[in-house]
């Protein structure tokens, strides 16, 4: 059987209208309902997920923080950032957070892997990583047995805003993006590049049940 999964190109879209939108979806689907993938840039702003302990805040007064639902603690979102929203019915899969973040971030670790850029996953810190510096974060947000939120990439933005915060709570971690790796890939192909690899890896996950 194949598995119908709607992906939806969003382009640059408002982070909270966004994060509403996929709150929305999640409350109302059914059974039924096919999965969807969003692809999209946010504009500026910083997202303070759940874990909220410690965490030092942002002192731009002209990028909005927005306090969100998803795991974590800060992060930055911006132009050439590609962001993948996985809005999945994890029991389709028989599919646990573990599994799915792994998904997530082999993908990812592929992704580089085929541009020349060697990355790795950590199983302390959820990410991928490029020599201790993070080129990608995660966070879902798990509702009756189906998640939304995802993954984001750093490909071509400024990064300057990632110093008024600790990435994720980590003090002093550092983040890079393609672009300062000397990649060729772009907010295109590296969004469709993760379309078909996470659709394959699901439509996988659906057949061996």
């Amino acid at each position: 059987m194949h598995l119908p999964i709607h992906i939806r190109r969003l382009g640059v879209t408002d982070f909270e209208s966004t994060w509403h939108a996929m709150q929305q979806f999640t409350a109302t689907r059914t059974a039924e309902t096919p999965d969807e993938i969003w692809l999209t840039e946010h504009y500026p702003v910083y997202t303070l997920g759940l874990n909220r302990k410690e965490v030092r805040l942002p002192s731009l007064a002209h990028i909005p923080l927005v306090m969100t639902d998803r795991g974590g603690k800060i992060t930055y979102h911006g132009p050439g950032q590609l962001i993948v929203y996985i809005l999945l019915d994890m029991q389709r899969y028989q599919l646990n957070v573990r599994k799915l973040v792994s998904l997530l971030e082999q993908a990812v670790v592929e992704l580089l892997a085929k541009d020349g850029i060697a990355a790795v996953a950590k199983s302390d810190a959820p990410g991928v990583y490029v020599a201790d510096a993070k080129i990608a974060s995660l966070g879902l947000r798990i509702k009756n047995n189906c998640c939304y939120h995802g993954l984001s990439l750093n490909i071509h933005m400024d990064l300057s805003p990632f110093e008024q915060i600790d990435p994720c709570g980590y003090v002093g971690l550092k983040v890079t993006q393609t672009h300062d790796l000397k990649s060729e890939l772009n907010l295109e192909n590296a969004g469709e590049f993760l379309v078909k690899k996470l659709t394959q890896q699901l439509q996988t996950f659906f057949d061996a049940l």
